[in-house]
């Protein structure tokens, strides 16, 4: 008879299946095959890659789609018809829940706003200024002078952007589209917490890229025209950008977040506008110019240090570290 821990932490007796009637001893354990387990950093760094290859495979979409709000169309639509599948939510109970997953919805909605950005401008350039929404966040929570390092040095990445010559003739219809994705994307990251502190599991999230796919449907139907939007080979390839760009981070973050601290994962996080540049380059053959690279540059910067210099978290109770959870499994990347 072998003592084992169980689950809950008492001891269990439990016979072994070979030890059976009349055998003398209890036969040796099976030998445990060890799996290769990737570096933590390995599988961010991943998640990163597929994120920013996966909005690369989505511009390339856009002529093919009728415009940036087909490729939305098609991203959210199938994205919700996944998770709706996938967790058969039902609607919460209180007015107040409701009107909280519409706001989260819309929010998702606005963060799509970076496909029109990407129609004008290049990848790098629309993936960096969508940065700005979580930076100014975690600048906003800044308790310290020497913090105030990175908020200069992103305006310097946005004045770059902005200089005469090459770097800056960027239309404003693109920049204003981004900028408007990154306040979503930070309204997004407020409303997140908020919903995983008040709902459990990935419901939620089902309902509310539902409710973003009800309001961007109907642009990409009138911009495209509809019929376009139902080609199996176009289906086909914006399944593939929303594996990319959705499931795969995903499930790789998730896993890295298990291994290491959430502030190590926001730190790889910011180098999302370098791959976008590399992304464009490789598979859009955009060129950014010196300025652009340094401007990039600057924000990503400040981005890893707003993170790597920001308040520490205090170790969690237990009811704190279930919220964290469920928001991990249920709300920690929605498609954008």
């Amino acid at each position: 008879m072998v003592m084992r821990r169980s689950s809950a932490g008492t001891d269990d007796a439990r016979v072994p299946p070979s030890a059976g009637r009349g055998s003398g001893r209890p036969s040796a354990p099976a030998p445990r095959r060890l799996r290769p387990v990737l570096p933590a950093p390995v599988l961010v760094l991943g998640s990163v890659v597929s994120v920013q290859f996966g909005q690369a495979l989505g511009k390339g979409l856009i002529g093919e789609a009728g415009g940036p709000w087909g490729v939305v169309a098609l991203r959210l639509s199938l994205a919700s018809a996944v998770l709706l599948v996938w967790w058969r939510p039902r609607l919460p109970a209180t007015r107040g829940d409701r009107l909280l997953v519409l706001a989260f919805g819309t929010s998702i909605a606005g963060m799509n706003l970076v496909y029109p950005a990407m129609a004008r401008l290049p990848l790098g350039v629309a993936v960096t200024l969508q940065l700005m929404g979580p930076l100014a966040l975690a600048l906003g929570s800044a308790r310290r002078w020497r913090d105030a390092l990175w908020g200069v040095l992103a305006v310097a990445g946005v004045l770059l952007f902005a200089t005469p010559g090459p770097a800056g003739s960027l239309p404003l219809s693109g920049l204003a589209f981004a900028l408007a994705s990154a306040a979503s994307m930070g309204t997004y990251l407020l409303l997140s917490r908020r919903v995983g502190a008040r709902l459990s599991g990935g419901g939620p999230l089902a309902l509310a890229v539902a409710w973003a796919a009800v309001l961007t449907v109907p642009c990409g139907l009138l911009e495209s025209g509809g019929s376009r939007l139902v080609q199996p080979p176009l289906l086909a390839v914006a399944l593939g950008v929303a594996v990319l760009s959705s499931v795969v981070p995903y499930s790789l973050e998730l896993t890295a977040l298990r291994r290491m601290p959430v502030r190590v994962v926001g730190i790889l996080q910011s180098l999302e506008p370098v791959l976008a540049g590399l992304a464009g380059l490789l598979l859009l053959r955009e060129r950014l110019t010196v300025a652009q690279w340094a401007a990039i540059g600057c924000i990503a910067a400040a981005s890893a240090g707003a993170v790597a210099t920001g308040r520490p978290e205090a170790a969690g109770t237990r009811r704190d570290r279930d919220s964290v959870r469920r928001r991990l499994t249920g709300l920690s990347r929605a498609p954008r």
